[in-house]
């Protein structure tokens, strides 16, 4: 049985909304970003994706880390759109929709929403990593793109 839920940021940053694509829409510079990640490789775009990835994250479980390797896709990537999906082992689910607003003052504002999908005994440790490591990447973002704001969690 899977369990499903749903966590969202918002990032507010001074760049435009080209420069918050190029960052987001490109998986290889989610290193920068992302406090899991440890290796990004690129795949041939799976059927309906733009762009394909293998990605390699560095969990924790107590005193012992592992590597995890998942496979995600860049399935849309536009001005103010982008939208991913990542798939590990067993049946786990990551989708990241992120929305791109400008706002007033030069300011880009950057909506994002995160669902997790993941088997009943797996989900609660699924779902409070990847909430951490996104929460911290938000911070990451909004300093990588130009603003210094903390991220609003929701």
């Amino acid at each position: 049985m899977l369990t499903r839920d749903t966590f969202g940021y918002t990032v507010q940053a001074r760049c435009t909304a080209a420069d918050a694509l190029a960052l987001l829409s490109d998986l290889t510079r989610q290193g920068e970003l992302h406090p899991l990640i440890v290796r990004v490789r690129r795949l041939p775009p799976r059927p309906g994706a733009r762009a394909s990835y293998a990605i390699t994250d560095r969990l924790a479980v107590g005193p012992l880390h592992f590597p995890v390797t998942y496979q995600a896709d860049v399935l849309v990537a536009t001005e103010d759109e982008i939208v991913t999906v990542a798939r590990q082992q067993p049946a786990t689910t990551v989708r990241n929709h992120t929305r791109l607003r400008p706002e007033p003052g030069g300011l880009l504002r950057i909506d994002v929403e995160i669902t997790l999908s993941a088997p009943a005994p797996l989900f609660a440790y699924a779902f409070r990593q990847a909430r951490s490591a996104h929460l911290a990447l938000a911070t990451r973002l909004g300093a990588a793109l130009g603003e210094d704001a903390a991220p609003a969690a929701g």
